[in-house]
């Protein structure tokens, strides 16, 4: 069953999301952000500011999920603008960054992480990734830019929706196999095998 408002909130009082913020935020300091924080079902995760990274093409290269080069991404600059920090994305490339907020997944919730509106009316994908039940840490999210042009991914604003859906106790959660990807930092983490 997908979580509601009430029971996120409740959750995040014990350490589920943190920085928590218990409503949708469409302005601050009255500007218009990209909205973030708790909605009817369902919590806008925010980018961080503290990294970006994009891919480059490398003549020669391939990219390789089981030998991830590093090499293959380059750091993104964080700009400041009178609308606020953002990345800049290339037209028709893909880029990683990582969630502002930590979270700490029940034994019995996965967490669906999925794109929001306002980006994907700019072109820009966010895969559709998953926190496992058991999983903590910082999100690395991941995004295409299907235009034709540059788009800017503002930091410390919403950038992906968490959807929490709770089924009956798993046998073995992410915590219990001691996943690959368990407690990571406020930073991206390239593939691992």
């Amino acid at each position: 069953m997908i979580k509601n408002d009430t029971w996120i909130t409740q959750m995040a009082a014990k350490g589920m999301i943190s920085p928590f913020e218990p409503q949708l935020m469409r302005k601050v300091d009255g500007l218009p952000v990209i909205s973030y924080g708790l909605s009817s079902y369902g919590y806008d995760l925010r980018l961080s500011p503290s990294e970006f990274r994009i891919f480059k093409h490398i003549p020669g290269t391939v990219v390789d999920p089981k030998n991830f080069n590093p090499a293959n991404l380059e750091p993104a600059q964080l700009h400041e603008g009178e609308d606020g920090h953002h990345f800049i994305l290339p037209a028709h490339s893909y880029g990683l960054g990582v969630a502002l907020e930590r979270l700490e997944v029940p034994e019995n919730v996965t967490v669906v992480c999925i794109g929001k509106s306002t980006y994907a009316r700019c072109g820009i994908i966010a895969n559709l990734t998953p926190a496992e039940a058991g999983w903590r840490g910082y999100l690395t999210l991941e995004f295409s830019n299907s235009s034709s042009a540059d788009c800017r991914i503002y930091a410390n604003e919403g950038v992906v929706q968490l959807l929490f859906l709770e089924g009956a106790p798993c046998a073995i959660s992410y915590e219990t196999r001691r996943g690959k990807y368990q407690d990571q930092p406020e930073k991206v983490t390239l593939a691992r095998v």
